[in-house]
């Protein structure tokens, strides 16, 4: 009886073989054309955020259409693993791909609680590969049936390892997270090896519905849901039960990583950044192919040169008097709430939107904008603080009470006074903009660079996108193409009235005086910024000269040769000025203005480099015996280095005795020159030390008059001032390097003759190049006697030129 029994069940139980094998060989038939090639996941290449570095390594940005770093299965600590696999899939290193213990394990669940809509699902992680790189989401029984056939041959073709690489890196985990590499950033702003287990676990409760699990929505369920994840771990032996129960009391304490920029100040360098990889490589490269860029970027240089732009640009703002509030509200009710709505600037942290609350004679009551917290919603909490009269004088010519200037309900900007707490002073967005570039001169790298105000306020890069009259900062270059052609800085020129014909119409040029000074040597006419001195010098040697050094040093494209743009009337940008200057500085090689040092794609190979100088002995392993290495420096020299050091020394008298004298106060040898437009619609001052070149620009984004007196050497050199006396601080007083062959004579600074030791005479050491030397007697270009040739003064007859009437013009 027992073995009919017996042979009775076998027989039920090879028929049920036969009728699995008939249905498996079926569902194969059926549905095995039709299934995608899985040889895809070998090539599998996810798209991953490109990061933005600078030169310390610190992040700067980050740009990706899905958050996500690509991180190989080495690199993902074990207690990571042993989460997601309690969370997902235990048997995971057990099943061919499908867990039919699991499925059994479901059915049964979803039978007992069929009616509480609380239903368990069965897929498996290689499963869940399958659906996500594969298949659609479509929930349907044909779907299912592929995913398990995709299943079984996906574990046939890669190892477990590869399988579980490829879900935790691909599985979207909310707060924009793709991957838990990204995950642990956004959400803990952690390094997944920094994750402690209830970390770890709370991130492996987010793969099913990360909607469901938010930590600021729903935090209850976040929490329940992690230690469901935390009990799983302890039941199958990945965690002792100490740790279970001390994971398990935790906050969530979720602190999202903030999105775009991460440095300092860094907003319009970064926005450059992006824009030229975008040119190098194209949006898709740029946001999907996992870029790590290491940029020129100083932060501690970046975060100066806004602090002192920032400071320029107000003072000068509040000159001119408070233009109103930047909104009203109700202040009935709760203020906080309708202030919140108002948008500030979010790269000034330093200011507060506030509203008025009330007006007294000596202060006003203020209400503070509520803090937004993690989660998104503005506090409860409202801050209050007092704005005295005295910090709102600048606002009115007289400011003796608060309602002179200021109404409840009126929203404005604040800013705490750094020595009282809770008391507050007056500010606003200055219409006035500005920009400013430092440069390192030998290499082109970008060390700091600023567009505006506030890239919240406009995103407009005034450094790069504006095209400008440089005004007198672009005479140095018509100067240094003099001194490159048998000038000298001893070359005298008439600065006396002239007119000049251009169809018919009649241009007379005037120095920003209005006055004339006679014959004047170049450094005289460099150092005072003399434009009649400039146009006769250029009408000397012809714009079309000129016009190629301009194109040559990079500053303009196509120059056209009229009089005028001597005078800077041509339109360029601060990085491609600063970039000219730089070539001076350097002793005239040509170099390219970079932000970016080196870029290097997904796997770590290095796709771009700046520097492209060859080194002869570098890859050298071992040293016996041989020379040291030695760098090629391949850069054009664009400019005769004894050129580059006469008009450098010609610019140390712009900042010693011209129009540039607000940069003494660095205390630094400094060269430099200052640049105002007609109708002082545009100040400039563009200056270096041996080391460092920097630019800075003043205008209106609709150029417009600034103010009689609003020049570079009252607006932009004192903001270039307080850059460099930081900057250089704890950098000796390098003096210029003299190049070889330059002999420097002492000369009459006036006339440019050899000094003679007479009483009065005004002594300077002028450079001279081989072959050339102080005259003993002086042509005046732009002047003729009467046969029309060149009038030559001698010393005395300049003696009596000085003390006569002038009768020369």
């Amino acid at each position: 009886m027992f073995l009919r029994l017996i042979g009775y069940l076998f027989g039920i139980g090879a028929l049920l073989a036969l009728c699995v094998a008939a249905v498996a060989g079926f569902l194969l038939h059926r549905y095995n054309q039709d299934l995608p090639d899985y040889d895809v996941l070998a090539k599998y290449e996810p798209p991953v955020m490109t990061r933005i570095h600078a030169d310390d390594g610190q992040l700067v940005a980050e740009y990706a259409r899905q958050r996500r770093l690509y991180l190989p299965i080495q690199a993902v600590p074990d207690l990571v693993k042993a989460a997601y696999l309690s969370a997902e899939d235990k048997n995971f290193y057990n099943h061919p791909g499908i867990d039919v213990e699991g499925i059994l394990r479901a059915i049964v669940s979803n039978l007992r609680n069929s009616g509480s809509g609380k239903l368990q699902g069965a897929s498996t992680i290689t499963q869940q590969v399958a659906k996500n790189f594969l298949l659609t989401n479509e929930r349907t029984y044909e779907r299912k049936i592929k995913e398990a056939l995709l299943s079984l041959r996906i574990e046939q073709a890669y190892s477990k390892d590869r399988i579980l690489e490829l879900y935790l890196n691909e599985i979207y985990l909310g707060l924009g997270s793709y991957g838990i590499a990204a995950a642990a950033l956004n959400y803990f702003d952690k390094s997944v090896n920094e994750l402690t287990l209830a970390e770890a676990a709370y991130l492996a409760a987010l793969p099913k519905a990360p909607e469901n699990y938010n930590p600021f929505r729903d935090t209850e369920r976040a929490v329940d849901r992690r230690n469901w994840v935390i009990d799983q771990m302890l039941e199958n032996g990945y965690i002792r039960a100490e740790d279970a129960q001390k994971a398990k009391t935790e906050p969530l304490d979720v602190n999202p990583r903030p999105r775009g920029q991460y440095l300092f100040a860094s907003e319009y360098f970064a926005e450059e950044v992006r824009r030229r990889l975008i040119d190098m490589y194209g949006s898709e490269k740029l946001y999907e192919g996992g870029l790590s860029v290491r940029t020129t970027l100083d932060p501690q240089l970046q975060a100066l040169a806004r602090k002192t732009l920032q400071k320029g640009l107000i003072a000068f703002d509040e000159k001119r008097g408070f233009r109103g509030p930047v909104d009203r509200i109700d202040i009935a009710g709760d203020w906080g709430k309708k202030l919140g709505e108002v948008g500030g600037l979010s790269d000034v942290p330093e200011w507060h939107l506030a509203v008025v609350l009330a007006t007294g004679d000596g202060e006003a009551d203020i209400g503070l904008k509520p803090k937004r917290l993690i989660s998104g919603k503005l506090s409860d909490e409202r801050e209050t603080g007092v704005l005295p009269v005295s910090n709102m004088k600048w606002a009115k010519r007289s400011v003796k009470s608060a309602s002179d200037v200021l109404s409840a309900g009126d929203v404005i900007f604040v800013e705490e006074d750094a020595d009282k707490k809770g008391v507050y002073k007056l500010r606003q967005a200055p219409k006035i903009q500005g920009a400013m570039v430092a440069m390192d001169p030998y290499t082109g790298r970008v060390r700091a660079l600023v567009g505006g105000f506030s890239f919240d306020q406009s995103k407009f890069n005034r450094a790069t996108q504006a095209y400008r009259q440089p005004g007198s900062s672009f005479k140095p270059f018509v100067y240094a193409t003099a001194l490159d052609n048998g000038y000298t800085p001893s070359s005298v020129v008439m600065d006396a009235p002239i007119e000049i014909k251009a169809g018919d119409k009649i241009w007379r040029p005037q120095n920003y005086s209005n006055k004339y000074y006679g014959p004047s040597t170049l450094r005289i006419g460099i150092e005072h910024s003399r434009n009649v001195m400039t146009v006769r010098l250029a009408q000397d040697m012809g714009m079309p000269l000129i016009a190629e050094y301009a194109e040559r040093f990079g500053i303009y494209d196509d120059l056209k040769p009229y009089l005028p743009m001597a005078l800077g009337a041509g339109e360029t940008t601060v990085l491609r000025l600063v970039t000219a200057y730089g070539t001076i500085a350097n002793g005239g090689r040509k170099i390219n203005a970079t932000l970016i040092d080196r870029i290097q794609d997904r796997y770590g190979k290095t796709i771009y480099q700046h520097d492209q100088r060859e080194c002869i002995g570098c890859e050298a392993q071992d040293w016996h015996g041989q020379a040291e290495p030695e760098l090629i420096d391949q850069r054009e020299q664009i400019l005769d280095p004894m050129t580059a050091y006469q008009i450098t020394s010609m610019m140390e008298g712009v900042v010693q005795r011209g129009t540039g004298s607000r940069v003494k106060v660095v205390g630094k040898p400094i060269a430099g020159k200052t640049g105002t437009t007609n109708e002082e619609k545009d100040a400039w001052f563009i200056g270096f030390s041996p080391d460092l070149v920097v630019g800075v620009f003043i205008g209106y984004d609709q150029p417009k008059p600034m103010g009689r007196g609003s020049t570079g050497g009252v607006l932009a050199a004192p903001i270039f001032a307080d850059f460099m006396k930081v900057a250089l601080a704890d950098e000796p007083a390098k003096p210029f390097q003299v190049p070889p062959g330059i002999q420097l004579i002492p000369i009459d600074a006036r006339t440019g003759l050899r000094a003679s030791g007479a009483e009065g005479e005004k002594v300077i050491m002028e450079a001279f190049k081989p072959g050339t030397a102080p005259p003993s007697s002086y042509s005046i270009i732009g002047y003729q006697d009467s046969s029309g040739q060149p009038l030559t003064v001698t010393p005395e007859a300049d003696r009596a030129i000085s003390t006569g009437t002038g009768g020369l013009y």
